[in-house]
């Protein structure tokens, strides 16, 4: 193991051992490590925009701003290769949540969720991306138990 030494300001150091508490890690240590971990695994590869991947777009916009619905269908529709399914909730008298699962070549589903989230009148947008692979036989081998049986 490196020992590192870093200098953290007070808000963010409260913000570290509430995480550390919420998480159950031993210590500041721990924590800082599993944040790095994490942050690494988000961090995407130079060569991984052919990589098949599995998304879901989350995302909220306003209702009423002009074509805005007719448009998102529109981008929907003509990337239909890249859709599996949606999930559509009216949040409020404004605002809908729309949730749509995307499976293709990641690089394709970034691009679209990117024009997705960029759309006039989105407000929040987020994508969560899943390799496609992650179910084949070499992955599940190395995949930790993880408590029960899906018998």
């Amino acid at each position: 193991m490196q020992r590192v030494t870093m200098t953290i300001d007070d808000d963010l150091m409260a913000a570290l051992d509430r995480y550390m508490e919420a998480g159950g890690h031993q210590n500041r240590s721990e924590a800082v490590r599993d944040l790095v971990r994490a942050g690494l695994m988000k961090r995407p590869k130079p060569d991984d925009g052919d990589r098949a991947c599995i998304g879901a777009l989350v995302y909220l916009y306003d209702h009423e701003t002009r074509q805005l619905s007719k448009r998102l269908m529109n981008d929907h529709h003509s990337h239909a290769d890249l859709s599996i399914a949606a999930l559509h909730v009216h949040v409020d008298a404004e605002t809908c949540l729309e949730v749509s699962l995307l499976r293709g070549p990641k690089s394709e589903v970034e691009h679209f969720a990117q024009h997705v989230i960029g759309e006039r009148g989105v407000r929040y947008g987020q994508l969560v991306v899943a390799p496609a692979e992650a179910h084949a036989p070499e992955a599940a081998a190395h995949k930790p138990h993880h408590g029960h049986s899906h018998a």
